[in-house]
């Protein structure tokens, strides 16, 4: 698959910094990776997940425990966080 440019606008500012000022997000897409873990550090489960290409995911409700997870402090989103895997923002060094 060759290298290609997604861009995706959105409305207002998500406060994810992914997202540019103008409300657009363009990310370079290098085949990353999207199947990561969570491990929720409240039970210790651990799940497969998908991570989404065009966002960050902030919040993740833990199945066993039903635990809210959010990112650590100075992470995107909470694959970043608690993934075996960063996201494919990442992933692609978009600098996030």
């Amino acid at each position: 698959m060759n290298k290609s440019i997604i861009e995706k606008k959105i409305v207002g500012n998500t406060g994810c910094p992914a997202f540019s000022k103008r409300g657009a997000i363009t990310m370079q897409s290098n085949n990353p990776i999207l199947k990561s873990i969570i491990k929720c550090p409240e039970c210790g489960i651990e799940k497969e997940e998908t991570m989404p290409t065009d966002s960050c995911q902030f919040f993740y409700k833990c199945t066993n425990c039903k635990a809210m997870l959010k990112p650590n402090k100075g992470d995107c989103c909470v694959f970043c966080s608690f993934g075996s895997i960063k996201c494919p923002s990442k992933q692609n060094n978009t600098g996030i």
